[in-house]
């Protein structure tokens, strides 16, 4: 296929539209069910360079929610503990411990289920039987993956009444070196992105405490890699093999930090027994569990706990998860990773990050106030290295 014609680009009145080759050769990709549109085939291709790195880094099966460009998370496949399970609502999937890649997109997707409703989904692996269960229920507006067991492609073609976006990559594809893009009819030209983020891009430790263990090197990896791909500024917590809260396309590093920071809050908050045993009526459907959990947790939880709206919910009326009682739950927490794709400037990031039990760092450096960051660290006893790279995506 030399090229693609889309319904319209960002917005219904851009068109045409099209995706091609410039060279004119054949797309590295098939599309095996739907008609995928602009912004999904940008979620794709960022998607599936996200995945793919994740693997050559780590050689663990990888998967990626994608909304509007930006991941909400990525995640390696890992087994979950049964309390992940049930904050995921992937606890009844049989076969779940037996499928990394349906690990991998059940901790994506459950990373940030508020922001994943909808989502684009990259795997680093074919999509099996097993994950595509996980698919099928929820809502997704396409995938892509370098292939598709058939049962797993049977299933999926029944998603959106027959109309799911299942899009298969050849996974030897390589892009050229130099990219282009335009913007008010000017072309833009920069060589790719083609740094490389490892288990061995943290040997600059600059903090007094220098004990970085392996699962913490993953992280950072998962961390970094995922912010590779998400709009700048951005920061991104991980634990455990996966995102779990990303701060996409804010002004401020701050503001990037106290985001991704309260994602990360709501990951574990959601885990919690106070949480996981909410007396959610059974006929409750999924997404407004979700939104439910996330009004729950957050300021305006009187909004489903006010006479007249928890009866619509609830068998009966849960207590308030108070402020006290959430900051004491998440003061246990530690061992967090935290990456930046920038330099921190100021100390009051690495505050923030501290509430969210964050213990090990990767930014670039390079602030005049890096002396100030580091001394921050130090006072929390956490270890910070410096990768000597930014890693800006627009």
């Amino acid at each position: 296929m030399k090229e693609f014609e889309l319904k319209y680009g960002c917005n219904p009145n851009q068109k045409p539209a099209k995706i091609y080759m410039e060279d004119g050769s054949d797309l590295p990709i098939e599309i095996l069910n739907g008609r995928p549109g602009y912004i999904n085939f940008l979620d794709a291709f960022n998607s599936w360079q996200l995945v793919s790195e994740l693997t050559d880094a780590l050689r663990m099966p990888a998967a990626a929610s994608f909304k509007h460009v930006s991941p909400t998370s990525a995640a390696v496949g890992r087994k979950m503990p049964e309390e992940l399970k049930i904050a995921s609502f992937v606890d009844d999937i049989e076969g779940l411990d037996d499928s990394p890649i349906a690990t991998a997109y059940a901790r994506a997707r459950g990373t940030d289920r508020m922001s994943s409703f909808g989502d684009w989904i990259a795997l680093s692996e074919p999509c099996d039987l097993t994950c595509a269960k996980i698919i099928k229920r929820e809502v997704s507006d396409g995938i892509i993956a370098p292939g598709f067991t058939p049962e797993a492609l049977e299933l999926l073609k029944t998603k959106k009444k027959g109309a799911y976006n299942i899009v298969q990559i050849d996974p030897s594809y390589r892009p050229q070196e130099e990219e282009k893009k335009q913007v008010f009819g000017i072309t833009f030209e920069q060589k790719r992105n083609d740094y490389s983020v490892d288990m061995n891009s943290f040997t600059n430790i600059v903090t007094a405490n220098k004990d970085l263990p392996e699962d913490a090197r993953r992280d950072l990896v998962i961390a970094l890699i995922t912010l590779k791909y998400t709009q700048s500024n951005s920061v991104a917590y991980a634990a455990d093999g996966q995102a779990i809260g990303v701060g996409a396309g804010q002004q401020s590093r701050i503001h990037c930090t106290r985001l991704a920071g309260n994602k990360a809050d709501f990951w574990h908050l959601r885990q919690s027994e106070k949480v996981l045993s909410l007396p959610f009526k059974e006929d409750v459907p999924r997404a407004v569990r979700d939104n439910t959990i996330d009004v729950y947790l957050g300021d305006e939880f009187m909004d489903v706990l006010a006479d007249g709206a928890w009866e619509q919910l609830f068998t009966e009326k849960p207590s308030p998860y108070t402020p006290e009682e959430k900051r004491a739950y998440l003061d246990t927490i530690s061992g967090v990773a935290l990456g930046s794709d920038a330099f921190f400037p100021f100390g009051d990031n690495i505050e923030r990050a501290k509430k969210s039990g964050v213990s090990y760092i990767a930014e670039p450096g390079g602030s005049v106030r890096d002396d100030e960051v580091i001394a921050t660290c130090d006072k929390y006893n956490m270890t910070m290295a410096f990768t000597g790279m930014r890693l800006f995506h627009h």
